[in-house]
């Protein structure tokens, strides 16, 4: 298991918004939206993995991905920032390393799984979606549903994108994190 980083300074009344969930789902736009609204930091999981892959530091495996992830997410919650991640966050150990950040920096964590519920309309997206990040190989339907995904254990937000639009998400993700 990858460790979080650890933070022996407070910070302040900092939120980690982690939003996770298959490709296609709306995970990036919510993300943005979300990053947008609030001005906060947005660390996307898939910008790191394809610079590093780009670089020659690493592979398509995304563990350097996602420690590079807590890294700046860490660095966030240090300063008193708010900070949105979004990542597929397939694994518990993923799921996990993300909590013990927040824990370690003394930041309130909302972890956000997004779904859509409409098989129909998931693979639509799937197959029209504009790649938005040089050299990025987006999945194909098959290797979406293919993929290694554990179900969750732990307490999550569920947003489903066949129900609700982005803005709609914002609004829950908002009312749950920054007005409690």
């Amino acid at each position: 298991m990858v460790d979080a980083v650890h933070n022996p300074q407070p910070s302040a009344d900092a939120a980690l918004v982690v939003i996770g969930g298959l490709p296609a789902t709306g995970k990036s736009t919510i993300a943005r939206v979300l990053a947008q609204h609030h001005k906060i930091p947005y660390v996307r999981i898939d910008t790191i993995e394809q610079s590093l892959i780009r670089s020659g530091i690493a592979d398509v495996s995304g563990t350097a991905g996602y420690i590079t992830g807590y890294a700046l997410a860490a660095e966030q919650l240090r300063l008193g920032l708010s900070v949105v991640v979004e990542c597929v966050n397939p694994v518990e150990a993923t799921r996990n390393a993300w909590s013990a950040t927040a824990q370690h920096n003394s930041a309130r964590l909302l972890s956000v799984e997004v779904i859509c519920s409409d098989p129909d309309e998931h693979r639509r997206r799937a197959e029209r979606r504009v790649v938005d990040i040089p050299d990025l190989v987006l999945p194909t339907w098959q290797e979406i549903l293919d993929r290694d995904y554990e179900p969750w254990t732990t307490e999550r937000l569920v947003l489903d994108t066949a129900i609700m639009n982005s803005e709609s998400a914002v609004r829950r993700i908002t009312a749950r994190m920054f007005t409690e």
